[in-house]
């Protein structure tokens, strides 16, 4: 099969690579300035008058390329100097009333217009810095790659401000070049393009055309020239802060003081060295923590802003998932095992978390196009302690308080080369590795993955191969693991082809995330969509999916399904879509009987999703959604309802409440192995109840005040029906009887107040409390549940946390120029030397 694809994709690549590909390429002069303008959104400097002007801008979203209306026309202005880029950019509109401008915090863009600049300092087609200003006067700023899309989570200091009057509105930016990345030259060509949103009418335009029928976005830029004579600065900055915490859980209360530092410098021109010294990430959201009844371990995302931030090049191989750094030690399991075995022992502390000592990342891209990235982290060794009942000499009954280290000190790497070219492929190698002091588990993940699109970018090929390798006990197990797939990815009428393979010892979890391995699976789906409006839809998008199941080891078929879907949205912002699947034939699940080799013949299933979304332009909006499930031959089936309004009481302040309901009746589901190995099945009814309420205030762009809240409950109740897994996979009747009923609560409300008081300067505020509970009362109506809930101990916790962003270039502008520092090292010392003479910065 992959000799079929690899064919396929050689015969595609040389019949469209000498197709030429035509696209405009606009240009735009920057005009250099002796003085900066004053960011202040007014645009009254007689420079801004005098330079060149970027206009004729073209819809990207929901048409192709049609012109701007001449009563929304865009204009842009680009200076520069010494130290930054400087944008000025006129939007006008003929009904000022008609620009939205909802306040949000940074990076979200609600309801609200919008004006951006995305700028590719190595031109390469592929990697760009995004910074946006809404109506609102809220900064927005991203990494866009093709592999990672818009990483909202990366953030850089810049500045900007916005005005209005009876025209439209204005932006003015000030871009810094420590917030660039870019190699020394005499002259420079950067990729270039412009955006400019219209809430109003759901509508986006750019600068430089896009073609939407093919290639990604990042392949269409302009290009910005006339900037030369300038060098890239030192970039460095520095973050320390200071926290403090208050805990309080059943009466026992805990508080702490904490300090630390997180420190940005540019190693090179292209690449930037991140470090957290001393890390506190107390104030990271909670989990949205569910009842798992499955096989499968429960994912949830990273919250922790080191690890998220700028990780585009460490996502590549979908290898690393950074929430194994601190997540449970690896001796967890043993040791509650232990104590449950032993009646002499009493757990007294098994921590599930594990301190992180320090984390550093370096990350970059060469003007040629090579990425590097490498992460370290270290964790500290973690003990869990129990008491052992135990008699002395003397004959007399004791206690003894002992340990056991669960982790130990441990040592996390990543590492990532991949060289892009053509500016639109790439090929690269990906290391993930643990190693573990003592006798503990070590592991190694290597993978190699490529990117390969042809010249008109009409097809793909992409994949990769991985190998790994864990040490335990001694004994070295290694295993392998490939992700194959090819694509047509122009016109309306696209497909792809996939297969999945991984051996019985591929194990990528100590540093990635994996839920299954031993599987060799086929796939592809055919689809349909519009790029232009037609007279009734904005957006129209169909497909079909189907996939074929085997198992690698043995060699047998497991399973099918099929899935047709798609999405639309109307003229009038109301977006829908659904989709229907099923299974033909009986299924054969290896993973829920939790024994090697044993199978469950599970039923196919019918299933129809729907969901429904109204216009989020309006101050109330609601989401929809509902599905149904039933099972051919047996009585199985579930349904779920969801709903999710939104009110916008003003630019300020705005309300969101979800109820999500999920009910399964006559679920077959497995319940426990017996000490004779007999695999039992109850039959049960389930239920998953959610409620959810996110409420925000904005004082300003930078001031805000906001609750999250989520209550979670699940009654899983058995109907005294069970039965044993036979060896060919059916199940029959048992005499097992038992209390397996399950009732689980989680309970979490955050309130939290951020105040950016200076750029890249937080003060920030969290209260917190949280239950969490779980016992076998399933039979309880909501009322009692809750009532019950509040029995249990409930943690609140405080925390106040204060960053303070220092730059190396500012602090610098501060102390008087002296002619006998020039170099950088002289003036790192003198950054050092004085800076006891500003108390007020630290």
């Amino acid at each position: 099969m992959k000799n079929i694809f690899l064919t396929i994709f050689i015969l595609s690549f040389f019949y469209s690579y000498s197709q030429d590909e035509s696209r405009i390429i606009k240009e735009m002069k920057a005009t250099r300035t002796s003085k900066p303008p004053k960011i202040d959104g007014k645009l009254d400097e007689q420079v801004w008058y005098t330079s060149k002007t970027a206009n004729e801008f073209v819809m990207y979203e929901p048409g192709d390329r049609d012109p701007e209306p001449d009563e929304q026309k865009t204009e842009v202005k680009i200076l520069y100097d010494d130290n930054a880029i400087y944008i000025g950019a006129y939007m006008y509109e003929s009904n000022p009333d008609n620009i939205l401008k909802q306040l949000t915090e940074r990076d979200n863009f609600g309801t609200s217009d919008a004006f951006g600049i995305m700028i590719n300092p190595n031109n390469d087609g592929q990697n760009e810095f995004m910074f946006l200003v809404t109506a609102a006067g809220v900064q927005i700023d991203a990494q866009v790659s093709p592999s990672n899309g818009d990483d909202y989570s990366w953030s850089e200091v810049w500045y900007s401000n916005i005005s209005f009057d009876d025209k439209g509105w204005y932006v003015e930016m000030k871009l810094p070049y420590s917030a660039l990345r870019f190699s020394k030259e005499d002259t420079y060509t950067w990729g270039l393009n412009l955006l400019r949103g219209i809430e109003n009418k759901r509508e986006i335009y750019s600068w430089n055309p896009i073609d939407k029928t093919k290639g990604t976005t990042s392949q269409y830029t302009g290009i910005l020239t006339g900037i030369e004579n300038i060098k890239p600065p030192t970039r460095l900055s520095l973050s320390p802060f200071a926290s403090y915490i208050y805990d309080n859980y059943d009466g026992d209360s805990d508080s702490n003081f904490a300090f630390g530092l997180d420190l940005k410098y540019g190693i090179t021109d292209n690449f930037t060295l991140i470090a957290t010294l001393v890390p506190d990430f107390s104030q990271t959201g909670f989990d949205a923590v569910t009842l798992n009844l499955g096989p499968f371990e429960q994912r949830f995302a990273e919250q922790r802003q080191f690890f998220i931030e700028g990780a585009d090049l460490l996502n590549k191989g979908n290898l690393f998932f950074s929430r194994r750094i601190g997540n449970r030690p690896v001796g967890y399991s043993d040791m509650n095992n232990l104590v449950g075995e032993d009646d002499d022992l009493t757990m007294t502390n098994n921590p599930t978390e594990v301190d992180v000592l320090n984390a550093i990342k370096v990350t970059g891209r060469t003007k040629k196009g090579l990425g590097i990235a490498v992460l370290n982290a270290i964790t500290k060794e973690t003990f869990a302690s129990y008491l052992r009942d135990s008699i002395n000499n003397e004959g007399e009954e004791i206690v003894i308080k002992e340990k056991m280290i669960t982790e130990p000190l441990t040592n996390y790497n990543v590492l990532v080369l991949d060289q892009e070219f053509n500016k639109n492929s790439s090929i690269g190698l990906v290391n993930t590795n643990v190693l573990r002091s003592g006798s503990f588990r070590d592991a190694n993940v290597t993978s190699l993955v490529f990117n390969l699109a042809n010249k008109a970018n009409s097809y793909k090929f992409s994949g990769d191969g991985s190998t790994s390798t864990v040490r335990e006990d001694q004994n070295n197990i290694t295993g392998f693991a490939s992700n194959i797939y090819f694509s047509k990815t122009k016109g309306s009428i696209r497909f792809n082809l996939n297969h999945d393979f991984a051996d019985t010892k591929y194990d990528k979890n100590d540093l990635g995330f994996q839920r299954r391995n031993n599987y060799s699976s086929f796939s592809g789906n055919i689809n349909y969509r519009i790029f232009k409006p037609t007279e009734h839809f904005n957006n129209l998008f169909i497909g079909l999916w189907a996939g074929y199941f085997r198992r690698y080891k043995p060699n047998v078929y497991t399973g099918n399904y099929f899935q047709l879907f798609g999405s639309a949205t109307t003229k009038k912002q109301i977006s829908f879509g659904g989709n229907i699947g099923a299974n033909i034939g009986k299924q054969k699940d290896y993973f829920e009987p939790r024994t090697e080799g044993r199978y469950w013949l599970q039923d196919p299933e019918l299933e129809f999703r729907a969901w429904v979304s109204t216009d989020f332009r309006k101050k109330l909006a609601i989401d929809l959604g509902i599905s149904r499930g039933v099972y051919m031959g047996n009585d199985e089936n579930d349904y779920s309802f969801s709903i999710s309004p939104r009110y916008r009481v003003n630019d300020k302040l705005q309300f969101n409440y979800s109820f999500d309901l999920e009910r399964d009746f006559h679920e077959l589901g497995y319940v426990r192995t017996q000490e004779d190995d007999t695999i039992i099945f109850g039959e049960r009814e389930t239920a998953e109840i959610e409620n959810t309420l996110a409420a925000k205030y904005s004082f300003n762009d930078r001031s805000s005040l906001s609750l999250a809240f989520r209550h979670y409950w699940s009654p899983v109740t058995y109907e005294d029906e069970y039965f044993e897994l036979e060896d060919d996979g059916e199940l029959a009747d048992s005499e097992y009887t038992g209390d397996n009923n399950l009732n689980f609560n989680s309970w979490n409300l955050d309130l939290r107040y951020v105040w950016e008081f200076a750029r890249g300067s937080q003060l920030i505020a969290l209260y917190r409390n949280s239950i969490l509970n779980f016992d076998s009362e399933s039979d309880q109506d909501f009322q009692d549940n809750i009532s019950n809930l509040f029995d249990q101990p409930i943690g609140h916790s405080f925390s106040i946390k204060v960053i303070y962003y220092l730059d190396y270039n500012r602090v610098r502008s501060w102390f008087p120029k002296n002619s006998t520092a020039n170099t950088t090292s002289q003036d790192l010392n003198s950054f050092s030397n004085n800076i006891n003479k500003y108390p007020t910065i630290i």
